[in-house]
Formats: C-alpha cells, structure tokens, sequence
C-alpha cells in the first residue's frame, strides 16, 4: 500500500490532482481539504499532494487509486466515460439545468452520487462529487456566423468534447498544463476550463478574452477519488472524519463558487477587457438539438444510466424547464 504510517502513527497519503498548482480549485479545494484534515486529525493524516502530470497523466489517476498505486487523487468523470456508464451524466449533460442549485439536488438528494459510487466500488475507489459549477468557454474571437463557429479548434474532454464535436467545431483533448500554449500558438481557438474561476487563475484571459455564456453545462465536474483499502485501513474516527469532510467541502465549495465566479468576472473585465458574449442563435438552436439527442445516447449506457436520465427529465420537468 502506498500509505505511509511514521513513528508517531502519522499516515500520509500519497495523493495526485488532474488541476495543476496554479489552477484555483488546486488551492482552494485540494489545499484546504489537506488542511483542514491536518486539522481535524490532529494531525495524524497527511495529504502529500501532487499537481497534474506529476506522477501520473490526468487520464491514468482513477486507475492508480484502483490499483493502491496512490491513496487518493482528483480527477474529472470526463477522463473515465469507459469505466463508469454514469460518468457524462455525473459531468453534467449539456443544456439540462439552469442553475447550480438544481444539479446540486439531483446529484446529492436524488440519489446520482450514489449510483456513480455503486459503479466505482466496483473498482475499488470511493468516489466523491467535489463541487457543482458550470462550464463556459473562452474564445480568441468572436464566432460570427456558424460557418465561423464550425472552423474553430476548441480545447475540450469528455462528454462536452463529442458534444461541441457534433454541434460542428473541431473539439479535441489538451491536458491542462498545455492550454495557455495552445491558445496562444493558436493549435486552439478556444477552451473550457472551468469557467470564469478557472480561466483567471489559469490566465487564459491574456491570450482568449471573450467568454462565452449560458454555460456547456452545470454539474459534478470534479471529484475525489480514493483507494478503498486506503480508507477501510484508516481508524474509524479518522474514515469518518475524511468522508464528512468532502462532505461538507462539496456544499462550502459549491456555494463559495457561485460568489467567487461573479468577483472574478469583475477583476477578468477590469484587467483584461474580457468580453461577456452569447453565440450566434443558429449555433445555440443546433446545440439545444444536438443536447437532446445525447441525453438519449447517456441513458444508453446501463440500465442506471437510463434511470438516472429519467430521474434528470422529471425534475426538469418539475422545475418548469421541461414541457411535461
């Protein structure tokens, strides 16, 4: 096992992030959750924490918390859509919830977290929605036309990578340590990382100063993914003070995101002219088609997955967004 037990029963966790150190939620959720463990141990649990691509590739960290290879890490669903049916669904679907608060309720009191847990046991790793927020693009220009819009190169992972795909830009994978280039050589023509949080403190702005809204989509973009044996090796005080932990970071992050995201569109207007902008209404008409038919594909996935898409589809439903 990679844990580490000293002299003093200290363990340390040997943990791997997909953010890199200079991605906000690097600090602000990785950073403070070692803490605030550090803390609330006494410190007899250490996170020993590793940035993206350190040890392992973004898309290699869910299998070496399965293997017992590393204790713990963060990844985002996108990276592991063969291994967990739910994984698009938990990312968050596009054009389905409005606001941050409706997908926090699907996920955590309609039981979706659950169901995404179920799978990654399977695996061996427990698995924890790290926040809600949305997606949303930056762009180098302004996309005038679908034409425009269908010649762009866009930076993107996952679920939202076929969808910006089907809905007719070139859409493809850059790890996150290689987007600042990659917009600044133009290899792409815009990217999601985050939103407006992730795209300051990335400092994406410099080199893509319009930023696109409504959002791709809002859901569990990230999560904590850790080693079962890891865990179940833990004494029972320190187990449960890690689980109510994540817990009470998921709510204490998804609420601070909402507030943080408005202050730093305010300071990315401020200090580098970035321009709210929508896209042309004939894209946004293609995206809420292409959105549709790829909840149907989602439900395809398992048997969960389709009752998790049916469970997303009455709520909407409920909440008005849906014609009944």
């Amino acid at each position: 096992m990679p844990a580490q037990v000293m002299a003093d029963d200290t363990i340390t966790w040997r943990v791997q992030s997909h953010w890199p150190s200079a991605s906000s939620s690097y600090g602000d959720s990785l950073e403070t959750l070692r803490d605030l463990l550090d803390e609330r141990t006494d410190g007899r649990l250490q996170l020993e924490l590793h940035e993206a691509g350190s040890l392992f590739g973004h898309d290699e960290i869910f299998s070496a918390v399965s293997r017992g290879v590393l204790d713990m890490g963060t990844i985002s669903p996108a990276y592991e859509r063969d291994r967990l049916s739910l994984a698009g669904i938990v990312y968050g679907l596009p054009n389905a919830f409005q606001d941050t608060w409706e997908a926090a309720y699907y996920y955590k009191q309609m039981g979706i977290e659950e169901m995404i847990q179920e799978e990654a046991a399977e695996y061996d790793v427990f698995y924890a929605i790290e926040k809600v927020y949305p997606t949303e693009m930056v762009l180098t220009e302004i996309p005038e036309s679908v034409d425009d819009y269908e010649g762009m190169n866009i930076r993107s992972s996952g679920l939202l990578q076929s969808y910006l795909s089907e809905t007719g830009a070139a859409a493809s994978m850059i790890p996150g340590e290689e987007l600042y280039q990659s917009l600044q050589t133009g290899v792409v023509d815009g990217a999601h990382w985050g939103a407006v949080q992730g795209a300051l403190s990335m400092s994406l702005y410099e080199v893509a100063p319009y930023h696109v809204r409504p959002p791709l989509n809002i859901g569990g973009i990230d999560a904590y993914v850790i080693s079962e044996d890891s865990l179940e090796e833990l004494p029972e005080d320190i187990r449960e003070t890690v689980k109510n932990t994540i817990e009470e970071q998921f709510w204490r992050r998804t609420n601070e995101y909402i507030y943080l995201e408005e202050r730093a569109l305010a300071m990315a207007k401020a200090e580098h002219g970035v321009e709210v902008i929508e896209l042309p209404d004939e894209v946004q008409q293609r995206m809420l088609e292409t959105a549709e038919t790829m909840w149907e594909e989602e439900a395809d996935e398992s048997e969960m997955a389709a009752e998790a898409v049916e469970i997303m589809r009455e709520l909407l439903t409920e909440l008005g967004h849906l014609d009944g």
